[in-house]
């Protein structure tokens, strides 16, 4: 029997046993996820970029265990070649993507979001669709380079598509050709910077995480690169086209767009009129028995003061619960308010069924860079143990700055990282090292977590790429 299992990756990998059952697989650098659910003939496949888009991650393949898994063996490797383009002053950055299995192909997508359908069994390329051809080349690239995550599947049966969402633009593509579908929108894609009540150009605007599908819908969050740091700049969005057609069926704003909207009141002097970002760019989440999409949000800019922001800044830094047929707000809960320190929220929300004091609960549990885990009712937004609003320090010396008084502490699980910094931190590796890193350490203010940025400088931890990020 040929079984395909995947893993999470930076590049892929086929793996054997020395017994000669083959398994197709990709080759973990961080952790590993093997495939969904098992299809008749003994496929594995794995549909979407977290195996469900509830981002299990699991998988029900039993071939491989803990016992035999150290004998897997290389069967064949595709890396992506991605390589700088010196027209363009750009370079790719990290392969991120994880590839889906559908049948017996992979589908993934590159640092400069080339999409690739693979032969899982020999590695073969099928066929490849380039962006650069249709957008006329990346530019405006950030100092890390190119990085896209992840495509999305759909099909009714008869036509079956692979959804790209790159830079501006949402791209339709023929699984089987790999050809643009030319009834999707204007020949093939649809722009996504239109209808934001505010000009935005291709190079404010950015896509890196994979698109949801639910039902004849495909739904995209957004990023607004973090180099964008002025009045006026893109607000979040999430959008939701017609699969078919690539009309905008609806759109929801992480920053309220008038006085009206809810949340508008924790901008104060109507800031919301002016401030941008707070996007959607990590993974999306969604209960599709249900029709419950689950968004976290960033910083809204900028991302380490807010002079110009004053309030708690709603749905920034939030996980998000929409009605993913309409875009409607059904409960939201903000994990930092009036952030400035960049504490974006980017990993996927896990849709999990837990046991609390003998009751079954379908809940949310949303992982953060703070290193805490946030646990949701996932239908009421109720909080499954209690999250205490604790004072924390707002003494500034920051012009302008207005910090929140209080912040949000899960008060289970206990947190999963380091939180704050002391002098007890200080490397102890011999006793001269350890003099001069309290010497250092001492130039920089320093405290719990939610210590304010400084003008002194401010030592952080968790780091904006620390916890779970």
């Amino acid at each position: 029997m040929i079984s395909r299992i995947r893993r999470e990756t930076r590049f892929l990998s086929p793996i054997r046993f020395p017994s000669m059952k083959r398994f197709i697989a990709t080759v973990a650098l961080l952790f590993t996820t093997l495939a969904g659910a098992q299809e008749p003939g003994g496929i594995i496949e794995w549909p979407y970029v977290g195996a469900e888009q509830a981002h299990t991650k699991y998988s029900a393949a039993e071939e491989i265990t803990a016992a035999n898994v150290d004998e897997l063996e290389i069967v064949w490797q595709w890396e992506p070649n991605e390589m700088p383009l010196e027209e363009y002053g750009t370079r790719p950055g990290p392969f991120q993507a994880t590839p889906i299995m559908i049948g017996n192909v992979l589908y993934l997508s590159t640092m400069y979001m080339r999409v690739v359908a693979l032969d899982a069994e020999t590695g073969a390329g099928l066929w490849t669709f380039d962006p650069k051809a249709y957008e006329g080349g990346p530019k405006g690239v950030g100092p890390r380079g190119f990085k896209h995550r992840g495509i999305a599947y759909w099909s009714d049966g008869d036509d079956d598509r692979v959804f790209l969402n790159s830079r501006d633009r949402l791209y339709a593509i023929d699984a089987a050709t790999g050809e643009l579908d030319t009834g999707f929108g204007e020949s093939g894609s649809v722009v996504l910077t239109e209808g934001h009540g505010r000009p935005v150009t291709r190079y404010e605007f950015d896509q890196t995480s994979p698109p949801v599908v639910f039902e004849d819908l495909v739904i995209v969050g957004s990023r607004v690169p973090d180099r964008l740091q002025r009045k006026f700049d893109t607000p979040g969005t999430v959008q939701a086209f017609d699969v078919l057609t690539g009309e905008r069926q609806w759109v929801f704003f992480t920053i309220p767009q008038s006085s009206d909207d809810f949340g508008a009141d924790t901008w104060e002097d109507e800031s919301w009129r002016y401030t941008g970002h707070a996007n959607a760019w990590g993974f999306m989440s969604l209960d599709a028995e249900r029709g419950l999409l689950y968004v976290p949000t960033s910083t809204p800019s900028s991302d380490y003061w807010g002079g110009r922001r004053v309030g708690a800044n709603l749905f920034a830094e939030s996980l998000v619960c929409l009605n993913a047929r309409t875009g409607e707000r059904r409960w939201h809960f903000q994990m930092v308010h009036h952030g400035v320190w960049d504490y974006d929220l980017s990993a996927a929300p896990n849709l999990v069924t837990i046991r609390v004091d003998g009751r079954e609960i379908d809940a949310v549990a949303q992982v953060s860079k703070q290193g805490f885990t946030y646990v949701f009712d996932r239908v009421t937004g109720e909080p499954v143990w209690p999250i205490e609003e604790r004072a924390v320090d707002t003494t500034t010396d920051v012009p302008g700055e207005v910090l929140y008084p209080t912040q949000p502490y899960p008060t289970k699980p206990p947190p999963f990282s380091r939180q704050g910094v002391s002098l007890e931190d200080a490397n102890d590796l011999t006793p001269e090292i350890h003099a001069l890193a309290v010497e250092q350490m001492q130039r920089f203010r320093m405290g719990p977590l939610f210590t304010p940025p400084s003008l002194q400088g401010t030592l952080q931890l968790p780091g904006a790429r620390g916890g779970a990020s």
